[in-house]
């Protein structure tokens, strides 16, 4: 089904993570619908240990420059983009020094997890969100892909539930048995600044528990591995949306 705008939302995808199941399934979909003659645009976090130099990064000058506030924080957002090596599909970076520069993906040097990892999801979600519409370029279909993007969906029912520019565009959830990493206790505060508050995870925040909260909030979910993890089984098997088996690439655009 060619002419369709299809965004994909990840934290992981080949090249600039390599050998995962994630990055790589991303990678192939995206490459997919581009070459079945969609319009395709991925959007992922720039964290630190993707080269700038080696994947040819530039800032986007007129999409840089707003302010995300995070728990009464302005934090700049910076906005890069890359074309995937080999192929003329844009991808663009969500940056911010103070919540991506690091070298680490989510741990610090001594194993633990970064205690505002909760505040770089929001900032992430937030900044998809803000740069599509500065983009002016409606997506009939947002693939999500990682615990970071599963705060969108929740985003866009709740805090941004009055803007119509995503009215009609559909979501798509894919899960993956990422690692259930604990967020830090404030995290119910950071997300009742933006009066978000019905969510189950709260109590407990992790990243999966943001992941099992976004079933609620999607059109389609599918399994991003064959078999899920009993914590995102469950949650997979009570939420409300249309739900769909492991798709490969060559298969995903039965879902579109």
């Amino acid at each position: 089904m060619p002419n369709q705008k299809i965004l994909y939302v990840t934290t992981e995808m080949f090249p600039y993570q390599e050998d995962t199941n994630m990055g790589s399934l991303v990678h192939k979909m995206a490459l997919k619908m581009h070459a079945s003659g969609n319009d395709v645009r991925v959007f992922m976090p720039r964290f630190g240990q993707i080269s700038e130099r080696k994947f040819q990064l530039h800032e986007v000058i007129r999409l840089s420059g707003m302010n995300i506030i995070i728990n009464d924080l302005d934090q700049p957002l910076i906005i890069k983009v890359a074309s995937l090596p080999g192929e003329r599909l844009q991808v663009y970076f969500i940056d911010n020094e103070e919540y991506f520069k690091r070298k680490q993906y989510y741990f610090d040097d001594d194993g633990k997890p970064f205690a505002d990892n909760n505040e770089r999801a929001v900032f992430f979600a937030r900044g998809v969100i803000e740069t599509i519409k500065k983009l002016n370029w409606v997506p009939d279909v947002i693939h999500l892909n990682g615990w970071m993007s599963a705060l969108i969906p929740i985003y866009l029912k709740t805090y941004y539930k009055d803007d119509t520019y995503f009215n009609d565009t559909k979501i798509v959830l894919s899960v993956y048995n990422e690692d259930d990493i604990e967020l830090n206790s404030n995290t119910k505060e950071i997300l009742a600044f933006d009066n978000i508050f019905d969510l189950e995870s709260l109590n407990n925040p992790s990243f999966l528990g943001f992941v099992n909260d976004s079933m609620q909030y999607v059109d389609v979910i599918v399994k991003g591995n064959e078999f899920l993890e009993d914590k995102l089984e469950e949650a997979y098997g009570k939420a409300d949306a249309e739900k769909s088996d492991y798709l490969n690439a060559d298969s995903i655009a039965t879902v579109y």
